[in-house]
């Protein structure tokens, strides 16, 4: 067993930058059902925008791949693109959570307008890009506190500094 011995600072304490908006539209639910993973859901993306340190226009053809858990709770896995007024593209993949009371997130399985404090929605967010002006975006962690509507989900993408 080493004895060595911390030399140095300790870890910087992260703090959040705003750094990109996003506004996803959504097509309707899929519901798969229950599979061997659990209450499975997809929710096509049809298009949208990015703004901020990021400009784009997200593209049809990704989606929202949910997982409904046994508490209620839905893990959130999406993948999408987006592309440039120069035509670069920019690929987002984001995980996360929603969760809260089960008439809470019924209402927002409905479309129904609900309070964002009244509910639970965090996302980790990834890019992927081959836009040169952009790849330092590659280099950090990302993360975002969403809003869900009824055709649409919400949210600003802060970097962990």
């Amino acid at each position: 067993m080493s004895t060595r011995r911390h030399v140095g600072r300790d870890p910087a304490v992260p703090g959040l930058e705003a750094a990109f908006e996003v506004e996803v539209r959504l097509g309707a639910l899929e519901d798969h059902g229950v599979t061997r993973a659990g209450h499975r859901r997809v929710v096509p993306v049809v298009g949208g925008r990015v703004t901020g340190l990021v400009e784009a226009d997200i593209l049809p053809g990704g989606a929202d791949w949910q997982l409904v858990r046994p508490d209620g709770a839905i893990e959130i896995d999406t993948r999408y693109s987006a592309r440039t007024a120069d035509g670069g593209h920019v690929y987002l993949r984001t995980f996360g959570v929603r969760s809260g009371r089960p008439e809470v997130l019924e209402a927002l399985l409905r479309g129904d307008a609900v309070d964002p404090a009244e509910y639970y929605f965090r996302l980790g967010v990834r890019l992927e890009t081959s836009v040169p002006a952009l790849a330092v975006l590659e280099q950090c962690v990302f993360v975002a506190s969403a809003i869900r509507e009824a055709d649409r989900v919400r949210y600003t993408a802060y970097r962990v500094t």
